[in-house]
C-alpha cells in the first residue's frame, strides 16, 4: 500500500472530475450510471482525499480530457468508421468546452500538474503525463475517477506496462453498476498494482 511508497516519488492522479461526469446536469453520469448512490460516493470520497492531499502537500495530478481544441475531432480521424469512443465521442459531442470544465474541489490549484494533450482511455496515451512524471522522479501513482472499467483500467494497465507501480483507490472511482466494479477488483486489479479504500488511504495521509 501506500507506505511503501515515498512522498517525492508519488503522485495522487484524478482522472476526468469534470462536467461530464459530476457537473450540473452531468451529461455521462445521467446517459450511463445506473447505481447512482454508488457513483456519488465515490465523488466524496475524492474530495476527502484531494482534500487531505492538498493539506499534507502531495503531488496531485488532473488528468482530463478536452477537446474543445479539435472541434472536427481530427484526432479520431473524425470518427469516420471507427469503432468503440473513438466513434463515440465525435458523434454525441462530449469533451467540448463546457463538459472539460473541471469541478469544485476538483479544480486545479498552484502547483498542481494538468495533464493534456491525451487523446486515448488511458490518460498516459499521446498526453504530457508520462513526460512530467519521469521528468519529476515519480514512479507510484494513486489512481480515482471515472469511469473504474474503462478510462481508470485503462490507465492502470498502461501505466503498469509503462513501469509505474498503481494503487487504485476502488471507492473513490466510479462504474456504472457494482457489477462492473465488482468485475475490476477481483479479477483486473492485482494484475496490474494494488487497491485500497478511502478511510485506509485517509489514516495513512
Amino acid at each position: 500500500m501506500l507506505t511503501k511508497f515515498l512522498k517525492s516519488k508519488t503522485a495522487f492522479v484524478f482522472i476526468e472530475f469534470q462536467h461530464e461526469w459530476i457537473g450540473e446536469n452531468a451529461p455521462l453520469k445521467n446517459r450511463f450510471v445506473k447505481d447512482r448512490e454508488l457513483f456519488d460516493l465515490s465523488v466524496s470520497n475524492a474530495a476527502q482525499i484531494i482534500t487531505k492531499a492538498r493539506e499534507k502537500e502531495w503531488m496531485i495530478v488532473h488528468a482530463g480530457l478536452d477537446l474543445s481544441h479539435d472541434p472536427e475531432y481530427l484526432v479520431f480521424a473524425g470518427g469516420t468508421g471507427k469503432l468503440g469512443l473513438a466513434g463515440a465521442i465525435p458523434k454525441v459531442g462530449t469533451w467540448q468546452e463546457s463538459g472539460s470544465r473541471f469541478v469544485p474541489p476538483f479544480c486545479p490549484e498552484a502547483g498542481e500538474f494538468i495533464v493534456k494533450g491525451r487523446a486515448g482511455a488511458s490518460v498516459l496515451k499521446h498526453s504530457t503525463l508520462d513526460p512530467f512524471l519521469r521528468h519529476n522522479g515519480i514512479s507510484n501513482l494513486v489512481l480515482m475517477g471515472f469511469a473504474t472499467h474503462v478510462c481508470v483500467e485503462s490507465t492502470l494497465r498502461d501505466a503498469h506496462d509503462s513501469g509505474y507501480n498503481c494503487i487504485v483507490v476502488t471507492d473513490a472511482c466510479g462504474a456504472f453498476e457494482q457489477q462492473q466494479a465488482d468485475y475490476f477488483e477481483k479479477h483486473v486489479l492485482h494484475h496490474f498494482g494494488e487497491g485500497c479504500i478511502t478511510p485506509e488511504l485517509l489514516s495513512i495521509l
